[in-house]
């Protein structure tokens, strides 16, 4: 019996204090168990990118609010929240696992760094683009997103809508020829993206492991993404 895949999970920090803290939830570690893969922590650490991208078999990038460059925002807007050391290195663990080609999941702000290393664009708070957009950043809101046909993520998910959560004020508006749109709101707002180009590279705008202890069809996605991880022999 092949042993069970190790996934890197970036960790977060509390930008909205003082950032002197780790802190993310456990449901992250939760949905990858619960689907068959070993979650790790990993900190904000250089020393470590290199061990880690070549030791382990997938890499979790999840939600928070830290400050991305400005060029990765549509014209004239950038971010206003604060920078963190998780930036750097966060940048380097996703790259370093996309070119090894090994299983990538963004979660929110990860959704956002994997869809604008790819050439794709954000803005800082997507209620001001438009009369008609939903309220996306409110911890208790739930709302309907269409699954695009033919994508990976609609063979995983095997439904065309899905009921999901909103925590997220910046959004991908968007992207390069390198990105494919896998799911929109309905009221435009992408919100999953994936990478053709990598055997699996998705990134959801929502938080699909808040519902890793129910039986939702989100967790199919933790599920894909824990096989895809698995070593070959």
């Amino acid at each position: 019996m092949s042993a069970k895949p190790r996934i890197a999970v970036i960790m977060d920090e509390n930008t909205s204090g003082d950032g002197t803290r780790y802190e993310t939830t456990k449901a992250y570690f939760v949905a990858v168990q619960r689907a068959g893969g070993l979650p790790f922590g990993i900190p904000y650490v250089d020393e470590m990118i290199d061990l880690v991208t070549e030791e382990f078999d997938g890499f979790v990038s999840v939600g928070g609010r830290i400050r991305f460059p400005r060029d990765w925002y549509a014209p004239g807007d950038e971010s206003r929240y604060p920078s963190s050391e998780r930036l750097e290195v966060e940048q380097a663990l996703m790259r370093g696992f996309l070119d090894r080609d090994k299983p990538v999941l963004g979660i929110c702000n990860g959704m956002q760094m994997l869809a604008c290393l790819h050439g794709s664009r954000m803005v800082h708070e997507v209620r001001k683009t438009g009369s008609h957009i939903l309220i996306h950043d409110d911890r208790t809101a739930m709302h309907s997103v269409e699954i695009v046909p033919g994508t990976v993520l609609s063979r995983i998910l095997g439904t065309a809508r899905l009921e999901v959560n909103s925590r997220h004020q910046e959004a991908v508006v968007a992207v390069s020829d390198q990105a494919v749109v896998a799911a929109r709101a309905d009221d435009g707002v992408i919100e999953a993206v994936e990478i053709p180009a990598k055997r699996f590279a998705i990134g959801v705008q929502w938080h699909p492991e808040a519902f890793a202890t129910q039986d939702n069809p989100g967790n199919r996605l933790f599920s894909a993404f824990v096989q895809a991880a698995q070593r070959r022999p």
